[in-house]
């Protein structure tokens, strides 16, 4: 199902949305389309374009940070789908600080890992194998939230995404 982009007033990215809803915000001039996507919407009256990005005419305060919550999909995504002790491709999640060991399921202690890996690991500390992480895990950036619910980011939205706080609309920033 198509998806559209959401920006606050600002031009700060708030939500991905089905294009169904993007389309009533814009009818409803609760919001603008900022860039069409590709297809229309026909009514009996009216042929519209699908909005791939649209803001929103009035400001919406957002009184928490988003931040990606800790999925499977999330943290391949993050580690590339690979294995962060060989670079296989990755099947499993692994807490680097077993559970069973005091570790917590969070962002900085999970990694993706390959059944091999996973197994030869077990209930162990890296200290205590022969094993090394390519990286260090962490939390997603900012604006990873936008990957994990669309899988790939489509092209259109890419300026939109990159500082996820500028105020200036890329189309201003071109021109200034």
């Amino acid at each position: 199902m198509p998806r559209s982009l959401v920006l606050n007033a600002t031009y700060e990215p708030l939500a991905v949305v089905p294009v169904r809803r993007a389309l009533v915000l814009v009818l409803g001039d609760k919001a603008e389309m900022v860039h069409a996507g590709d297809g229309h919407w026909h009514s009996e009256r009216a042929s519209i374009q699908v909005p791939s990005v649209i803001r929103l005419r009035y400001y919406v305060r957002v009184p928490h940070q988003r931040r990606a919550p800790l999925s499977r999909k999330a943290v391949f995504i993050r580690d590339d789908h690979r294995c962060q002790y060989c670079n296989r491709r990755a099947e499993n999640l692994d807490h680097v600080v077993p559970r069973s060991r005091g570790g917590e399921h969070e962002w900085e202690n999970v990694v993706a890992c390959c059944t091999r890996c996973n197994t030869a690991k077990r209930d162990r500390l890296l200290h205590e194998t022969t094993m090394q992480l390519a990286r260090q895990p962490q939390a997603p950036t900012r604006m990873s939230w936008v990957t994990v619910a669309m899988g790939e980011v489509p092209e259109p939205w890419g300026p939109y995404l990159v500082n996820g706080s500028d105020p200036t609309p890329p189309a201003l920033a071109a021109t200034g």
